[in-house]
């Protein structure tokens, strides 16, 4: 399965900071998924046009399966990257950010400032993750079942879940 996993941040785009929602993304997929992944990596500055510029092309260039992104959810001036994602969909699922905003509520009172968004692009279904490495290990099994089942409906291969830990 291909899959991209897309830190957005700039900050680490620069190298001020080593990225740490881009492996978190990978150890996560490979621990839920069965799957042999082909991953695609990219680390971008917070840039609209560019994080569009990004998913696009991995949705239409590369034909992945899913595109994960990490961080620029949340409410700052620069955290653009679901206005970016918006632009990019042909549909949105609003229950993927719905979810990771309630089960992150539960643990994260401040959670609820995510604007995480999900959706279809073609064959592809991105989903935005928080920017924290531990919040990407609290949302990703939450949404395994449910990415499992997208990509059953939009591109007609369904990925094996490894059973619970």
């Amino acid at each position: 399965m291909k899959v991209a996993r897309v830190t957005i941040s700039d900050r680490a785009s620069r190298g001020v900071y080593e990225d740490q929602g881009g492996p978190a993304i990978a150890m996560w997929v490979e621990t839920l998924f069965a799957e042999e992944i082909v991953w695609e990596i990219r680390l971008i500055p917070d840039e609209e046009a560019e994080i569009a510029a990004v998913l696009t092309d991995l949705a239409d260039g590369c034909d992945c399966a899913l595109i994960l992104t990490t961080g620029g959810t949340g409410p700052a001036l620069r955290d653009v990257t679901p206005e970016a994602t918006r632009r990019v969909l042909d549909k949105e699922l609003p229950g993927f950010g719905e979810a990771m905003r309630m089960g992150s509520f539960q643990r994260v009172p401040t959670a609820i400032l995510s604007r995480a968004v999900a959706g279809i692009r073609g064959r592809s279904l991105l989903v935005n993750l928080p920017g924290n490495p531990k919040a990407v290990g609290e949302c990703l099994p939450l949404l395994a079942p449910a990415i499992a089942e997208a990509l059953d409906h939009i591109r007609g291969e369904r990925p094996s879940l490894r059973p619970a830990l």
